[in-house]
């Protein structure tokens, strides 16, 4: 294929995707025609307008498609989109179509590549790699998989030596990249409508743990077995690099870092959770190796604003909690739900969540009713289809789902009714949790609670 900078045109079916947007941007920046197509206008399909790129919402083969010429216009696209009639339309008329891996791969072909990987985790870890890269002013770009509350993006230029990249294992995307330095946070068995099962997750993390040219430059969480050398990272227990020590004081976290050779006492940030403290560990691995001092990285830690939907929290002067996360596989929402539980034992609960996909709502049912019944009452929303149809999964529906939830207080609610069912309940914390359009809540509660 051409050289990308030969295009002057970037066409992305799927364009809201989070990944997506991210390489839209990116093309945007450099001065590029960027234009899409998405089948859903959210917060980040609106942001991107504003900032000037055109967004299409139906599948039309209008003027704005038919007068790309394929000889200047490249067209990627998301795998969770199957078929599509403006796709038909690019691949008839033999435009140049590559997946959004395969794209972002070749933009990291010439940096020093450092790809965070896993099932959880590593948006979390890619965002705070990139801020940390920041902070210490190192020449990189980043493609995150959430919008950082430093960048308020989830892209940012700063130079080209290196790139942060979050490495996707869906449809084995990851496969695509050229990491120089990776991480891997964890191989718990996800995506099965692509693996089949945990065996095979697990050997796709380990190609991509064999991509890496050096031992010393992959980092893997402590007692993740990746089938080749490596540096571990740990919390709690000695690893190559681990952190122990933490402890609360008024909503601060404070914690001790450890590398091969020294100590460095009394970090400090405003992440709660144990494995936030985790991905903070091997953050700072990889910049130490980077040649980052450490008083740079204590100051780049304490400033470190989360992630957009990552256990995002508001105190209100009436004493309520609202809570807003993305988590959206069982091992999440008990990580999310155990530092709440942790640090208000005391406080009700109420939960809304919205099941991800018929198919990971089926293969981990279990587990969800599980993590939900820890929970003082659940609402518990439709599930949300995104690439998936409700006729290929008989019978996998919230209310199925709800059964298995061992709660007395527990209930369905529509997306649109969540709201007022949400006003009628007595709690003290509120939870909104899932990776569909559950967002859309979040404004509209924020707003009433900061009034009640």
């Amino acid at each position: 294929m051409k050289n990308l900078e030969t295009y002057q045109n970037f066409y992305f079916v799927g364009i809201g995707g989070i990944g997506m947007s991210a390489l839209a941007r990116y093309f945007h920046a450099s001065g590029k025609k960027v234009l899409g197509y998405d089948k859903t206008n959210t917060k980040l399909t609106q942001n991107l307008m504003q900032e000037g790129i055109d967004i299409v919402f139906e599948d039309l083969i209008d003027e704005r498609v038919t007068s790309l010429q394929k000889e200047d216009t490249l067209v990627i696209y998301t795998p969770a989109i199957k078929t599509l009639g403006i796709l038909d339309y690019f691949n008839q008329n033999q435009f140049e179509v590559l997946k959004r891996a395969k794209v972002l791969g070749l933009i990291t072909e010439n940096t020093d590549c450092i790809a965070v990987a896993g099932t959880h985790g590593k948006t979390t870890t890619s965002t705070l790699v990139s801020h940390l890269c920041k902070e210490a002013n190192l020449p990189f770009s980043c493609f995150l998989g959430g919008i950082s509350e430093n960048f308020k993006s989830n892209f940012l230029y700063n130079g080209s030596k290196y790139s942060v990249v979050e490495a996707d294992e869906y449809d084995r995307s990851f496969l695509n990249l050229s990491p120089d330095w990776a991480v891997v946070t964890s191989t718990d068995a996800d995506h099965l409508d692509i693996y089949g099962d945990k065996s095979h997750i697990e050997e796709g993390f380990r190609q991509f743990a064999a991509l890496v040219p050096e031992d010393k430059q992959l980092f893997v969480r402590k007692g993740v077995e990746i089938g080749r050398g490596h540096q571990t990272y740990a919390v709690n227990e000695k690893a190559d690099y681990y952190s122990d020590n933490l402890r609360m004081d008024h909503d601060k976290i404070y914690f001790d870092f450890h590398t091969p050779t020294e100590t460095i006492k009394d970090f400090v940030w405003e992440i709660p959770g144990i494995h936030n403290v985790e991905n903070a560990t091997v953050a700072l691995a990889i910049l130490h190796n980077l040649g980052a001092d450490f008083d740079t990285l204590k100051k780049a830690i304490a400033n470190f604003k989360g992630i957009k939907r990552r256990y995002t929290k508001h105190i209100y002067e009436n004493g309520k909690i609202y809570i807003d996360d993305y988590a959206h596989h069982p091992t999440e929402i008990n990580a999310v739900m155990g530092s709440i539980k942790t640090f208000y034992p005391d406080k009700k609960l109420l939960v809304v969540f919205q099941p991800h996909l018929f198919s990971r709502t089926r293969d981990f049912a279990d587990g969800f009713a599980e993590s939900l019944s820890n929970a003082d009452e659940l609402i518990l929303l439709d599930i949300y289809p995104a690439r998936e149809l409700q006729e290929n999964f008989e019978g996998i529906t919230s209310n199925w789902l709800l059964e298995k939830v061992t709660l007395d207080k527990k209930e369905i609610s529509t997306l649109s009714d969540a709201f007022e069912k949400i006003k009628e309940k007595d709690f003290d914390i509120l939870l909104t949790v899932g990776a569909g359009n559950i967002d859309t809540l979040y404004d509209p509660i924020c707003e009433w609670i900061a009034k009640i």
